[in-house]
């Protein structure tokens, strides 16, 4: 396949790519020595940054990497390239400043990549989406200037929910919501915009999880998964996984309204309800999309594509439910098991490659 004039070739995007995965690897090793995993780590900074790098030197990369490729410019393979150098830099010891640093220059060329294809589309969806990169730049700038994880995670949040909802309601042109469900998308936009904002406070908590909620029932209504789940093959697969995610992230937003505040507990059962639930139920069902895409290569599908997504939910069930009932030895084993999902669907993602390799062969 041929490459547009100033894009870059799949040998310079591959790179990128596993910038972010190693991000992912030192992220999953992070989070399991947090709860207390016997996992040796070079240096004990590493468990300080388990969100900012399964957030920003992981999915940020790829989302700007995808991003990117959408744009077809050079310059704006800068934003992964970026935040995955900044990922690096984390593992190699530098100050985190100088991590947090490259990730702010990195999110501000996802952000200048979004408003230029916004200006070119000016829809709803892609309105959603600017948002989305404007939290988490927002975000990124608060980090580096002091403010802890806790105080900026809202705004992360809404980068990963307000890029999947804008994908999503790009694609439900094959099925449009009416103009008073786009009107109620939008309210919930200006709600979880002003309750990541205010989110220090425990009415702006409060206010998030309603928006969070709001989303959550808004695409098990509006989303075309709701059909296409009915389908066979690949795209029913996908549809499983946004619909599994959708319910994770009602959960999630629940427990969030339950508990007021996302203190204690609350702050891991949340959190991992909504970015092990919900965020990588889309990895895994945008995957053999995005690789194609990105890449140049193929992933055929395979039934065992749900086998890493059954993992992946009963895994956040155990450890939601060790939170719940303060069994941190629960806890603990579904954070592992969280883990062995992650670890299953990049071995299976490698499979489909291999299948597909194969096939093309022959």
């Amino acid at each position: 396949m041929t490459v547009r004039p100033g894009d870059l070739g799949v040998p310079f995007r591959l790179p990128l790519l596993i910038l972010g995965f190693a991000s992912l690897a030192s992220g999953v090793l992070a989070g399991l020595a947090r709860l207390g995993w016997g996992v040796p780590l070079p240096s004990a900074q590493w468990v300080l940054l388990h969100g900012p790098l399964m957030v920003c030197g992981f999915l940020g990369t790829v989302i700007g990497l995808e991003r990117a490729v959408a744009l077809g410019y050079r310059w704006a393979y800068g934003g992964p390239l970026l935040t995955g150098l900044g990922g690096g830099a984390f593992l190699l010891g530098f100050p985190i400043s100088a991590g947090a640093s490259a990730m702010v220059l990195g999110s501000a060329v996802l952000c200048a990549g979004t408003t230029l294809i916004m200006l070119r589309q000016r829809e709803l969806f892609m309105v959603t989406m600017v948002l989305g990169a404007v939290s988490w730049l927002a975000g990124n700038l608060l980090w580096l200037t002091g403010t802890p994880v806790p105080g900026v995670v809202a705004l992360w949040i809404n980068f990963l929910l307000l890029t999947i909802a804008g994908e999503r309601l790009e694609l439900s042109r094959f099925l449009p919501p009416s103009p008073g469900a786009k009107k109620i998308f939008a309210v919930i936009l200006a709600v979880l915009m002003a309750g990541g904002i205010l989110s220090a406070t425990g009415f702006g908590m409060v206010m998030y999880g309603v928006g969070l909620l709001g989303l959550a029932l808004w695409l098990l209504r509006q989303d075309i998964a709701r059909r296409t789940v009915k389908q066979q093959g690949l795209t029913r697969f996908i549809a499983v996984c946004l619909l599994s995610g959708y319910a994770w992230l009602a959960i999630g937003s629940i427990m969030l309204l339950a508990a007021g505040s996302l203190a204690g507990v609350a702050y891991d059962a949340v959190l991992h309800a909504i970015l092990i639930g919900f965020v990588f139920s889309m990895v895994f069902g945008h995957a053999p999309i995005i690789f194609p895409a990105v890449v140049r290569v193929r992933m055929p599908y395979h039934w065992t594509f749900y086998l890493p997504l059954l993992v992946l939910h009963a895994s956040l069930l155990i450890r939601i439910t060790g939170d719940v009932l303060a069994l941190p030895g629960l806890r603990n084993l579904g954070g592992l098991l969280n883990a062995a999902a992650l670890v299953f669907f990049i071995l299976n993602t490698i499979s489909s490659v291999i299948r597909g390799f194969r096939a093309g062969r022959n």
